[in-house]
């Protein structure tokens, strides 16, 4: 429903304040009473700003004085590029998900026509239309030599070079400075695709933008993004209960994190990600935890000055919630078993990590520079 006007608004308060004080709306899921808050591009309300919307809404929602409307903002063209006008886009062939039928995994191929090595600075992967978005559960983009059918993969065929993730309702990526992701040259694009039925026939479409660095640019680090710490044993989820599950990661190389995106199916509905670091006596942290919205796959971009810097031999370790409860209003059927897999009525629970590898000089740098940025702060603050 559009929300511009006060005629358009006043039917939706109730509601409107049940989403802003619940934090659903803005969809910014973290977690506010731990770990980690400083992100790039938070697009959360304030405890103040909800206040304000809550007692409007319980006063009666009223107009005021209508001399005092401000003029509409120009709000931004939500069909437009998040990374800015690309250098590259590449439109993978159509597919046509037929109104009903078991969900569908696959690949599509199209050409990158790229003729020399080039450094990616942001990626964004995007169904082309509202459409497309319905049925689009996720898009895994890839560089590759050749083609190969994914119902065939037996785990020994080469996935060629990662290059970005979407499932619904996640942005672009838009890298650290100095930090890039490789594009060889001369390679394929390829999508591994995982679609489901709506009830309706659907032509999807599905596109990728990237921009690059300069073409005589080498960034510093490779920025590095997988699913990371997957639960490590099977998901049993029974009904009407809510389920924990624990998943683990050992980094051989020291890092720093650069991105926190939890990935659960219907079910999810919190994930946290703790680091245990490899000393003695064990010291762990909990860094970051969000609640899960199937609808919103979001990428919490951690500020520079605050993302974890992490020593080699660092354990990720997430801890993901699944329920399976009549309370969960997104659960299709509660009263029905459900296990780990791929289709979207199955769960599963990770999480994607952005990164880049620190050498032990740099890691030792960055170490110290963040100490001495926190010292100087808490001297400003005594004086």
């Amino acid at each position: 429903m559009a929300l511009t006007t006060y005629a358009e608004v006043r039917p939706w308060a109730r509601s409107i304040k049940n989403r802003v004080v619940a934090r659903e709306m803005p969809p910014w899921h973290i977690d506010k009473n731990i770990g980690i808050q400083e992100f790039k591009d938070d697009i959360s309300l304030t405890d103040e700003q909800i206040a304000t919307i809550a007692t409007w809404v319980d006063t009666g929602a009223p107009l005021g004085d209508p001399a005092d409307i401000p003029q509409m903002p120009q709000f931004p063209n939500w069909s437009a590029w998040q990374i800015g006008e690309p250098d590259l886009v590449v439109r993978y062939p159509d597919y046509l998900v037929p109104a009903e039928g078991p969900d569908v995994f696959g690949s599509l191929y199209a050409q990158f026509d790229l003729e020399e090595d080039r450094y990616i600075k942001a990626i964004q992967t995007r169904p082309v239309d509202g459409r497309s978005r319905q049925v689009v559960h996720h898009a895994l983009s890839y560089a590759v030599g050749q083609d190969y059918d994914d119902l065939t993969n037996d785990g020994t065929q080469d996935q060629g070079v990662f290059l970005v993730e979407y499932a619904s309702g996640k942005g672009a990526e838009i890298y650290p400075e100095d930090t890039g992701k490789l594009l060889p040259a001369n390679q394929k694009a390829r999508v591994s695709y995982h679609l489901h039925s709506i009830g309706e026939e659907v032509q999807a479409g599905i596109e990728l933008g990237i921009v690059f660095h300069p073409k005589d640019v080498v960034p510093a680090h490779i920025r590095w993004s997988k699913q990371l710490a997957r639960h490590n044993t099977d998901l049993d989820i029974p009904a009407g209960a809510v389920v924990r599950q624990d998943g683990y990661e050992r980094l051989n190389k020291a890092a720093k994190l650069t991105a926190f995106q939890p990935h659960m199916h219907i079910l999810g509905r919190y994930q946290c990600l703790e680091l245990i670091y490899p000393t003695t006596p064990i010291r762990s942290e909990v860094v970051s935890c969000a609640n899960f919205d199937y609808n919103w796959h979001l990428v919490y971009n951690y500020a520079d000055d605050v993302a974890p810097i992490v020593p080699a031999g660092t354990i990720l370790h997430t801890i993901s919630w699944h329920d399976n409860t009549e309370a969960n209003r997104a659960n299709p059927d509660p009263t029905n078993w459900t296990g780990n897999g791929g289709r979207t009525i199955d769960e599963m629970g990770f999480a994607w990590i952005g990164w880049y590898d620190l050498t032990e000089e740099e890691y030792a740098q960055e170490l110290a520079a963040r100490k001495a940025r926190r010292e100087a702060a808490t001297n400003d603050d005594d004086q």
